[in-house]
């Protein structure tokens, strides 16, 4: 699992990216649009996007960034082109037709850190005289075209991916999350989605190099003509259904290529984004599976925010861990009961439950008799409460201040024990080991559902998968919690982390 966020993700100055796109595979959802007539028929584009990608490899499952093609038909009616995150954990490009790849390139470095995000860039031009300048792929800002497995595109091609089809009763189609055929969705986040039509376009255009840390950052677009077909997606509204200015599909490119939606809400535009990067679950590392996004018999969903099923001998890490400073965390409860939450001191996932280890703090509850709740340390209860069942629908808090070394759990918003985290020198609130002020102990927050293979719980670091019926944000202004923040706690992501962390 990894710690360190990769690409923009701490950065603060600049370019700020406020949205982002969360898709859903359960859902079923996507993004489309039907294209016209493309400006140099189709034979240059550019594709920028960032992602964050929540299932690595191993799964069945491709991450569509951009799909063109016909929504069905077979043989000689079908041209498609692909641009993916696909199964094997790398980057791939692909034009079929009929039914038969003509071009594939797939990169031969590895992309599968679920705690970062992306800069993803396919630069076309098949009019080049020079065939690897035909196709150009790059991973943040960096040219890994010739790296990549795969032949290079014939001179003056069309590729399909920006190309109407001259049968008319036939539908090319933009898709963003779901193949142009079949019924393979994709989960993950994705910003700043950009399609250029007609112009082969550099890195530059899109990011550039942080001068202090060296790291690739996003700038904003740099694009001359956008092109007939061309479309630039921020995310800024939350209107669903059919494209227009207001749906989350809206178009800023000023071309009013709007994208319908379809299986997304309102709640899947977030700000977990490239410039403050969220902390979710983590879908890799010991316990994982290689055939489902799942942890034993648990499996993640909503952007790797929900948890659905149980097993009992696996703990779900988030991607972050910290050392010092002090984090709010808040989790749903659906249709669970006996769901664990905590922090855990380093790898834990493979313990019987959480809290099994001398560095994990698991608040285990109940739906029975309350009197046998509480927080468990070194598979021993440590703390009991006497208020402690549970029902479903509702939310449980976590507070923890590594400064002082001290945890909190809370309920529908009060905190167990008649304690208060904002005091964290006082009294209340549950010791913890003093190995997290000394840097030499990471904690991430841990959960686990403790009932049935239907169980499902919701875990909001500060971009939940539902609405909450009131917003509440920490002194920063990130994160949207059902409560607030105890004064002094913050929100999981790299722009708190950066300056408490």
């Amino acid at each position: 699992m990894a710690f360190l966020i990769g690409g923009a993700n701490s950065l603060t100055a600049g370019y700020d990216i406020d949205n982002s796109l969360r898709l859903d595979s359960g859902s079923s959802a996507y993004l489309y649009r039907d294209q016209v007539d493309p400006t140099s028929e189709g034979q240059i584009y550019t594709i920028s996007v960032w992602n964050k990608i929540c299932i690595p490899n191993g799964t069945g499952q491709n991450a569509m960034l951009l799909e063109g093609g016909d929504t069905d038909g077979s043989g000689a009616t079908v041209d498609e082109t692909f641009f993916m995150h696909n199964v094997a954990g790398t980057l791939f490009f692909q034009d079929a037709l009929n039914d038969s790849t003509v071009l594939g390139k797939q990169t031969a470095s590895l992309q599968r850190d679920v705690s970062a995000w992306y800069h993803f860039m396919l630069s076309v031009d098949t009019t080049q005289g020079t065939d690897t300048n035909r196709l150009k792929v790059y991973v943040n800002g960096e040219n890994v075209s010739a790296n990549m497995t795969g032949g290079w595109p014939a001179e003056d091609v069309i590729h399909q991916l920006n190309q109407e089809f001259s049968d008319s009763s036939n539908q090319n189609t933009h898709n963003i999350g779901k193949q142009t055929r079949g019924s393979n969705y994709s989960d993950m986040y994705i910003a700043d989605f950009a399609f250029v039509d007609g112009l082969q376009l550099a890195p530059s255009n899109f990011g550039e190099v942080d001068e202090d840390s060296g790291i690739w950052k996003p700038k904003a677009p740099s694009v001359s003509a956008w092109g007939d077909n061309g479309f630039f997606l921020e995310f800024k509204e939350t209107g669903t259904g059919t494209a227009g200015t207001t749906t989350i599909g809206a178009d800023t490119s000023g071309n009013n290529n709007h994208f319908t939606t379809s299986g997304i809400a309102s709640t899947d535009i977030t700000t977990d984004t490239p410039t403050n990067n969220f902390c979710t679950l983590s879908s890799i590392g010991p316990g994982l599976t290689t055939s489902s996004a799942s942890v034993a018999n648990e499996s993640l969903s909503v952007g790797n925010t929900g948890l659905t099923g149980y097993d009992g001998s696996s703990t779900v890490e988030s991607t972050m861990a910290v050392a010092n400073g002090k984090w709010y965390v808040e989790y749903k409860l659906v249709d669970v009961q006996n769901a664990q939450m905590g922090i855990c001191g380093g790898i834990n996932r493979t313990d019987d439950y959480l809290g099994n280890s001398a560095h994990a703090y698991g608040y285990i509850s109940s739906n029975a008799t309350a009197g046998d709740t509480g927080i468990y340390n070194n598979n021993s209860l440590i703390n009991i409460f006497r208020d402690g069942v549970q029902t479903d629908g509702e939310i449980h808090m976590l507070a923890f201040d590594l400064d002082n070394n001290k945890l909190w759990i809370g309920q529908n918003g009060t905190w167990k024990n008649s304690s208060d985290p904002t005091d964290s020198s006082g009294g209340g609130g549950q010791a913890i080991s003093a190995a997290a002020s000394t840097k030499a102990q990471h904690y991430s927050v841990g959960f686990r559902n403790g009932s049935a293979d239907s169980a499902t719980s919701y875990i909001n670091f500060g971009c939940p998968a539902y609405a909450n019926s009131s917003s509440q944000s920490d002194a920063n202004g990130y994160g949207d919690f059902e409560f607030a923040p105890p004064t002094g706690y913050y929100a999981l992501c790299t722009k708190n982390l950066a300056e408490f962390g």
